[in-house]
């Protein structure tokens, strides 16, 4: 296996709260809560409404039970989550590349991908329709502004995770706060409400809202996340302060994520209480819904609440996708990239073929849509699910902390569910499309079975590979070489040529020292510098003005001084731009070694001033050493 160097998850916010506080079991739990809230908010993004929507007007109350039991599967595969983040330090993607061999993670990872990418639909989507419910303005342009507002929540809460945890949990409170409203002016007939805990599924159609419901319940990403966000607490490494860490952010969990349940229940009790006791069965578009609500439920503020939700779901979504996008990228690839442009590509991957479906089929094939990146949200769980369970159950690598074995049963119970029914939808809607048209056949053979049948290959791979043990563990557990490697220090390069480039600042004697320190005496030190007049830049090595000629004697000095030592010295002008020049007369002079001053600004002092030093070092051959300027 291919071993990179592997960077702390979310490396700019890791380790950065200090759990550590004066107190009693409150203050302490207060230090570990927030990390759950920013997972919570994706069990109650746009399109869990579009699925409960749905669910509660076609079928009543009857999918009630389906929302508890995925809260259930949730809050023990997020919980699961956190304890491998916290035990072995890494997220979920980092742990799948050091276990699986390349094929594995590039797929798990193009999946991941796909998951955040239809997550990302829903958001835009739900925030699209909140807008234009509010506004009024076209739902083209409602989805394009989505593209900017994310950017900037992004840049108010970047490099302070307490900050995001805070402005989530406000809008959070926001979405609870407008849907208990409405829950309330809707008077649901409890006794009925009570029967929808009772599992059943009336239909094939309760079916594919039931497998959407559970796909925006447990979303895929939120288990990479959440095993990186638990890393930006701070905690003694010892195994009575890592059980401890595990209990705190299991209370944390099961608080955020019933408040979810709260959330995802309301909806659908809504729906139901409003549209299906009133014989309207097939309210599934979000826009519908809030059209029907004042009517039904005889209060004006229950759309405004109802938009006013559905922006804040879509907004605290957004950062959660963001934040996912950056722990799979970062994990599976070692490749980083800034928030705001991870921000930017995830959002206009989603809004294409939002805009599209819009422009070409109306804006009433919103609500299908949404449901549908739910399903394809819930088909992507199986690959995240089953290698965090092996992670977690791996004694090698969790030692102490490894999970029981009424732990895993229960885990492995909710895979079996969770691809149980996803494999039901596949075989169904395949049938479905054969059936439907023959002249669909071709392309099913030729492009839908191969890709499920590689998915099969797959899920089979990490399933059942792990448990044959050893070489699977090994990598897991022992990321390097079991021995370290062993050098050959007995032959030594010595640099026999070492350029400086000097402008005759305060610098120049810190960047000769270092120089003459790293060569021999029967060593060759080049002296570099550029003239920047006026003339040079015009007539180049024709100058004749007062400045050139005071270079070219200050060299020579410099020249002088260095012989003094027993080396050799070469002097190198060149003229015009340094940022231009340098590299040319530096790879001319072929040198074993180049050292460089900085000046000690950046920034504004970059831009007034230039910066050379990057603008050099990726243009040369040689290697660069440099020095710290004086601030």
């Amino acid at each position: 296996m291919t071993k990179l160097p592997q960077q702390p998850s979310l490396e700019e916010v890791h380790g950065s709260v200090e759990t550590q506080v004066a107190g009693g079991f409150w203050r302490r739990l207060s230090a570990f809560m927030g990390p759950a809230y920013l997972i919570a908010v994706g069990y109650m993004d746009p399109g869990n409404w579009a699925t409960d929507i749905a669910g509660g007007s076609k079928f009543g109350y009857t999918l009630l039970w389906v929302l508890v039991l995925s809260n259930m599967i949730a809050l023990l595969l997020q919980s699961l989550s956190a304890r491998l983040g916290l035990v072995r330090r890494l997220d979920l993607a980092q742990a799948s590349r050091l276990a699986y061999p390349p094929f594995v993670n590039y797929t798990l990872y193009g999946l991941a991908e796909l998951a955040i990418a239809a997550c990302d639909m829903a958001e835009v989507l739900g925030m699209a329709i909140g807008v234009h419910l509010l506004t009024g303005i076209p739902m083209s342009w409602a989805v394009v502004i989505t593209l900017f507002d994310t950017v900037v929540l992004m840049l108010i809460m970047r490099g302070n995770i307490r900050r995001m945890e805070s402005i989530v949990l406000g809008l959070i409170t926001t979405i609870g706060l407008a849907f208990l409203w409405q829950v309330l002016m809707s008077s649901p007939h409890l006794p009925t409400l009570a029967t929808g805990l009772i599992p059943s599924i009336p239909n094939d159609d309760a079916l594919y809202i039931t497998i959407g419901i559970i796909g925006a319940t447990v979303m895929p990403h939120n288990l990479y996340l959440h095993s990186a966000l638990v890393q930006t607490r701070r905690f003694p490494r010892t195994i009575a302060g890592i059980k401890e860490a595990i209990k705190f952010n299991f209370i944390d969990s099961a608080i955020a994520l019933n408040l979810a349940l709260f959330v995802n229940g309301a909806i659908l009790v809504v729906a139901a209480a409003a549209f299906y006791t009133n014989g309207l069965q097939n309210v599934t578009d979000i826009a519908d819904a809030y059209k029907l609500l004042a009517p039904l439920l005889g209060s004006s503020m229950a759309p405004i609440l109802f938009a006013i939700a559905l922006i804040a779901s879509g907004q605290s979504s957004t950062v959660t996708g963001t934040l996912a996008g950056q722990v799979v990228m970062e994990g599976y690839l070692g490749l980083r990239m800034r928030p705001w442009i991870r921000r930017l590509l995830t959002r206009s991957i989603a809004i294409v073929p939002a805009v599209l479906v819009i422009v070409i089929a109306g804006d009433d094939a919103v609500g299908d849509l949404l449901v549908l990146s739910q399903v394809v949200l819930s088909l992507q769980l199986g690959f995240a699910v089953i290698p965090l369970i092996h992670f977690v159950s791996d004694k090698a690598a969790m030692r102490d902390h490894v999970i029981g074995t009424f732990t895993k049963i229960f885990a492995w119970l909710s895979a079996a569910i969770i691809v149980g029914l996803n494999g039901k939808l596949v075989y169904a809607e395949v049938l479905s499309w054969m059936s439907t048209s023959s002249s669909s056949a071709p392309w099913i053979g030729m492009i839908v079975l191969p890709i499920i049948a590689f998915c099969i290959v797959v899920l089979l791979y990490i399933t059942i590979v792990p448990i044959w043990g050893k070489p699977w563990r090994t990598r897991v557990a022992m990321p390097h070489d079991d021995e370290p490697a062993s050098f050959d220090f007995s032959e030594l390069q010595s640099f026999k040529r070492v350029a400086v480039t000097v402008d005759f600042s305060s610098v120049d004697e810190s960047a000769l020292r270092s120089a003459l320190s790293m060569c021999r005496q029967e060593s060759t030190v080049v002296l570099i510098h550029v003239v920047e007049t006026v003339s040079a830049l015009v007539m180049g090595q024709d100058a004749l003005d007062a400045e050139t000629s005071s270079d070219r004697q200050r060299l020579d000095s410099y020249a002088m001084q260095i012989k003094a030592t027993g080396r050799y010295t070469e002097v190198v002008i060149g003229y015009g731009n340094p940022r231009q020049a340098l590299p040319k007369l530096i790879n001319e002079s072929l040198p074993d070694l180049l050292v460089m001053a900085g000046h000690g600004h950046s920034g504004i002092g970059d831009l007034v001033h230039g910066a050379t030093i990057d603008a050099v070092r990726h243009k040369i051959q040689a290697p660069v050493f440099v020095i710290p300027g004086k601030l």
